[in-house]
């Protein structure tokens, strides 16, 4: 073979490669973080697999740890966002929150799951980024329809749900976009009225966060509409999509 076409041929080879590889690299990493200090769910690892599930199908690498050392300005570099998935109370010292707190702000995103809003008393930064913490909820299993807010809005109307239902110490609306909302009037042990996000999502301090209250129920996570929130929440918060 002449020279030329041995150039040509290498050439060819050398972008069919690098087609490849682009390929197989993932739209974005996800951390996904489960430490407890407080109230453990038996939920974790479902809630866990099922992220990653979701992941894999957006092409997305999830990672999984209850490390609070992986909070550091290297590390996490690696992420385009973080979950906090079922984290309750004091889960990162002020080093990892300082961490938490640059990632956020060089564009990072933030998913929360439930008793994520159960986490971190101390530490203002994060309650906003969440938007509300948790302040009670009714005993045992409560079922309420769930409305869904917003003129894109793909889950039905007449969605109801069977979970742990979050009490907040405070509205979040007019603070977030609220995407959801649970009706006290179907079950007992609400407080907050006839006005009760249960879902939201907002920029934030360079970054995104998204949020569910939902996601105690192991069973819940087998729920085509709710998969279908978790994947939306997700793609927002690494940034793959701007709709949350």
């Amino acid at each position: 073979m002449r020279r030329p076409a041995l150039i040509l041929l290498s050439i060819l080879l050398l972008a069919l490669c690098v087609q490849a590889s682009a390929s197989m690299a993932p739209r974005a990493r996800v951390l996904v973080f489960t430490k407890t200090t407080g109230w453990r769910h038996d939920s974790i690892p479902t809630a866990v697999a099922a992220l990653q599930r979701l992941g894999a199908q957006e092409g997305m690498q999830v990672d999984h740890s209850e490390d609070a050392h992986d909070f550091n300005a290297r590390d996490l570099t690696r992420y385009q966002a973080v979950v906090f998935a079922n984290t309750t109370l004091d889960v990162l010292d002020a080093e990892r929150q300082a961490a938490m707190e640059g990632f956020v702000r060089a564009g990072g995103g933030f998913m929360g799951i439930h008793a994520a809003a159960d986490t971190e008393y101390d530490w203002p930064w994060y309650g906003e980024l969440v938007g509300a913490w948790f302040k009670s909820h009714p005993p045992g299993l409560q079922t309420s329809r769930v409305l869904f807010e917003g003129e894109d809005v793909e889950a039905p109307k007449d969605w109801t749900v069977t979970d742990e239902l979050y009490n907040y110490r405070s509205n979040p609306r007019g603070r977030v976009q609220v995407l959801a909302t649970v009706q006290e009037a179907d079950y007992d042990g609400g407080s907050m009225g006839a006005d009760h996000p249960i879902a939201w999502c907002h920029a934030f301090d360079g970054g995104r966060a998204w949020y569910t209250g939902l996601g105690h129920e192991i069973k819940l996570y087998e729920d085509p509409v709710f998969l279908a929130q978790l994947r939306r929440g997700l793609r927002y918060a690494a940034g793959i999509s701007t709709r949350c």
